[in-house]
């Protein structure tokens, strides 16, 4: 197909297959040979001489002919296998059948009775032996492509002397001796020859499409239909298994896209390893994504387990977790860097399928999880994961990327050396859309939190209720946080509060369970660092006051609810925005600007703002995840109750053990008990950037004391989370009017309401209301409350201050020794593995893959059934 001759004859030959009414014998080899027997060809040459048009109507009114191709494609492969593929025309002729096979075997998967076809036996022929013909076509075919992957002088450099003479017989080769690259596994690095890899790479591309009978299969429900197609390549009937396996790692792991780093080089010399890890990894995600067990333990019964997931499962080397872990950095933060030359290096873009992949490893293998978390490359890993959520959080063809994003960095909070590592401080090396700050890398994800809540698109809503579930798990570690991600978590308790928006849903009010958590975990175990917050709380204790004053009466239900929908507009976007009517106009003082700056300082310079998809632009419909409920379960993190009496208990001295000691000691000593415990999680409602984070009124904190209506007396007694079993958490947003006495604070925002049918028909009751009300742990702020804001009253007055910096001075050297509420445990919620997610990966997967095969594209234009195709 290297010449115009040459391509015609290929296109006469496929259009007499779809014309003849009879036919075509078999055994007419000049005919077949026109398929695969020119000397120069290309995939996109197959993929443009064959149209799909043409390949339907080959399997609907020629079968036999289809038939037959396949048939004599798979022959030639496994003929090739048999000849060691010992001259350049039996290479030509191998590739050729690949691509052929890569652009007809997914319009045969859209038949049901063409699936089967493939586990038929393979025709009797004069090559082939006896125990050949009783083989499936699809084993011959895996077979065989498996052998080719490690063939000298094809795939791999040759061991020994080359030559047609001297070619090692394939079945009989040790391909142990062939892999790919250096790493797990293998200690030589073996010649990097361009070609073997443009070979290795049509291979694979030919496997996936082999692979890809799930998505032409309709989903049931959450169950898993077996893919005979994998289990046969993962099985130990494959004897090529296991140096697939760490050929496909190695190579992924130890891809280097910048290489010694001369500027522009990906423009000037073509990158043949680049397409072969972006195929490794898309292999490498879809056989360990198929897990027939449904456990990831390790003794399962071999013939019927994964070898593949076993394998990975059984890595511990620590050299070998930091090859994989340097390999995951490395091609993470690539996207990342930052050159004085604009795009000078080269940036990968297959990030979807790295982080697919990590999360496998991280399932499967919990020595490596652990690893990652004991050492502060995790953070190389959290930052990259927030830049790509914080890039893609206005776009709706990448809220798949948003969603793993999100479930990684669930899977590590819910281990408590992630909460520890997230202090270590940031140092900004890429612009991000995000204020300008100076802290650690927990000020880094609230703040990007925050963003994804206020300006991402709607199809996040889903999403509320992990983030927040992240932010508890690692608040009780979080030694210092700064005004900026301070003020933001402040915002987010006065926007989910407000009582409409409470009042509007079933679930929302448990959003304010999890911020309340936060902010008790902070103030009990990580007090001491924390004076910004504490500062934020003090000046925004009117958000605490109306919680617990809120009113429960049907009347009060009833004027709430009618302010839901003042003014309502529908945006160029499709939202529906609510803005606040009545603004009460607001008075600044010096400090309020100061306080305000903090939290509305630029994006960084060079950043560019989170941009929606371009009109047009594909994506693909995924299966929805399931309520944090089933996500997550709930493990106690407390200190001994020996601990506990000691947190409460000063020394004659007024001194207080330090309590994030207490707690480091407990959390060593591995005193945990696991609590189950249920938190449904359903969303439905995301709101829009805040204009105004709400300025901080300093001056109001002389004018404003504690009422005899605000004594702790009247708090709700709870020192955890109880969450009522009657409805889902949700993750949900709101906005209060925040005034002081004499002063208000005029914030604007706007909202993106969601309703759904079910909700529809609920109306808040009074006692409903208050069973919730009564359980909020409001305790431990209002004591803090109570005992702080008089002093810091009393200062601003002796002192005639106005300066937020003498302040913070004050808290910082503060104390709240026997004053707090016995501290409440610490409970951290775990991912667990389900059905639900399965799922969702799965069809994540699928979809990415789908999308990112362009060239060719192999699965484009068909009808595929697992997910659907979509344009923004």
């Amino acid at each position: 197909m290297g010449n115009t001759d040459t391509k015609l004859n290929f296109r006469k030959a496929f259009v007499e297959l779809t014309t003849k009414t009879r036919p075509i014998d078999p055994h007419d080899e000049d005919y077949w040979n026109q398929f695969w027997s020119d000397t120069a060809a290309s995939a996109l040459d197959v993929f443009t001489l064959i149209p799909a048009n043409e390949i339907r109507t080959l399997r609907d009114q020629s079968p036999n002919n289809l038939a037959t191709l396949t048939y004599k494609s798979v022959e030639k492969l496994v003929k090739a296998v048999d000849t060691s593929c010992r001259t350049q025309q039996d290479q030509m002729t191998a590739l050729n059948c690949v691509r052929l096979l890569t652009r007809i075997i997914p319009y045969m998967f859209e038949d049901a009775d063409w699936r089967t076809f493939f586990w038929s036996s393979l025709p009797s022929s004069h090559t082939a032996t006896e125990e050949d013909d009783t083989l499936p076509l699809a084993k011959a075919l895996v077979s065989a492509l498996c052998d080719l992957l490690f063939c000298p002088d094809f795939t791999v450099s040759a061991n020994r002397k080359s030559g047609p003479d001297r070619a090692e017989d394939l079945q009989s080769v040790d391909s142990c001796e062939y892999i790919w690259e250096a790493g797990v596994g293998a200690a030589n690095s073996p010649n990097h020859v361009p070609q073997h890899d443009c070979n290795r790479t049509e291979i694979l591309k030919l496997l996936l499409a082999c692979f890809s009978e799930t998505i032409y299969i309709q989903p049931s429900g959450d169950t898993l239909i077996p893919n005979k197609w994998i289990e046969y390549f993962s099985s130990g009937e494959n004897r090529h298994a296991l140096p697939l396996f760490t050929s496909l790692l190695n190579v992924v792991c130890s891809y280097d896209p910048v290489g010694i780093g001369l500027p522009y080089n990906h423009l000037i010399f073509a990158d043949s390893r680049e397409p072969l890890v972006e195929a490794a990894l898309q292999v490498l995600v879809v056989v360990l994504d198929h897990d027939t067990n449904n456990s990831c333990e390790e003794d399962t019964t071999p013939n019927m387990d994964n070898l593949f997931i076993n394998y990975i499962s059984r890595i511990h080397r620590e050299e070998d977790f930091y090859f994989i872990l340097k390999g995951f950095t490395r091609l993470l933060n690539n996207p990342l860097t930052q050159t004085y030359l604009p795009n000078s290096t080269k940036k990968i873009q297959f990030h979807q399928e790295l982080l697919v992949f990590f999360w496998k490893m991280c399932d499967y293998n919990k020595k490596f999880l652990y690893y990652v978390l004991k050492s502060s490359d995790v953070l190389d890993i959290l930052v990259p994961i927030l830049y790509h959520l914080n890039d893609s959080r206005a776009d709706q063809s990448r809220v798949g990327l948003m969603h793993i994003g999100v479930f990684i960095l669930l899977l590590l909070s819910g281990e408590r050396n992630f909460g520890v590592r997230l202090n270590k401080p940031y140092t900004a090396t890429m612009p991000m859309d995000i204020p300008v700050f100076t802290g650690t890398h927990a000020d880094l994800l609230i703040i990007v939190f925050h963003k994804i809540i206020t300006t991402g698109h709607q199809r996040l809503q889903p999403l509320f209720d992990c983030l927040l579930t992240i932010l508890v798990n690692v608040s009780p570690y979080l030694k210092t946080l700064s005004m900026v991600s301070s003020t933001k978590l402040l915002h987010f308790l006065e926007a989910f509060s407000t009582p409409w928006f409470l009042f509007s849903s079933p679930n929302n009010h448990h959003l304010i369970f999890f911020l309340l958590e936060i902010f008790n975990n902070i103030i009990q175990y990580q007090f001491d660092g924390n004076s910004n917050l504490v500062y934020t709380i003090i000046r925004k204790r009117q958000v605490f006051h109306a919680l617990a004053n809120l009113a429960t009466d049907s009347s009060s239900i009833n004027r709430s609810l009618m302010k839901k929908a003042p003014l309502m507009k529908k945006p160029s976007k499709g939202k529906l925005d609510l803005l606040r009517d009545n603004p009460i106009k607001e008075r600044k003082t010096s400090t309020d600007s100061a306080v305000s700056n903090s939290a509305e300082t630029p994006s960084m310079e060079g950043s560019h703002p989170a941009l929606p998809a371009e009109p047009g632009t594909l994506k693909v419909s995924l299966a929805s995840i399931p309520g944090i409920e089933k996500m997550t379960e709930r493990e106690s993190a407390h200190p001994s109750t020996q601990q506990l009496n000691q947190l409460t208990r000063g020394n004659g001295n007024g001194i207080l053990h330090p309590v994030s000691n207490v707690l480091s000691d407990a959390t060593n000593k591995g005193e945990v008990e696991p609590i189950m415990v249920q938190v449904d999680g359903e969303n439905n409602l995301a709101f829009e950037a805040d204009s105004d984070i709400g300025s901080l009124d300093i001056s109001g904190i002389a004018g404003a004391i504690l009422t005899g209506n605000e004594t702790p007396a009247q708090i709700p007694r709870s020192s955890s989370m109880p969450l009522s079993h009657s409805s889902p958490a949700a993750s949900k947003a709101r906005n209060l009017p925040t005034g002081t006495s004499g002063h208000g604070v005029h914030m604007q925002r706007s909202f993106s309401v969601l309703s759904t049918v079910s909700e529809s028909k609920w109306s808040p009751s009074p006692d409903w209301v208050q069973g919730w009300k009564s359980k909020l742990p409001l305790q431990t702020v209002m004591r803090l409350l109570q005992v702080l804001v008089p002093q810091v009253e009393k200062i601003c007055i002796d002192k005639g201050l106005t300066d937020e910096s003498e302040i913070l001075k004050f808290l910082q050297h503060g104390t709240l020794v026997g004053l707090l509420p016995v501290p409440h445990p610490i409970l951290i919620r775990k991912y667990q593995a389900n059905s639900g997610t399965t799922m969702w990966f799965r069809t994540y997967m699928w979809g990415v893959i789908y999308l990112r095969n362009t060239d060719p594209p192999v699965w484009y234009d068909t009808d595929v059934r697992l997910f659907e195709i979509q344009r923004v």
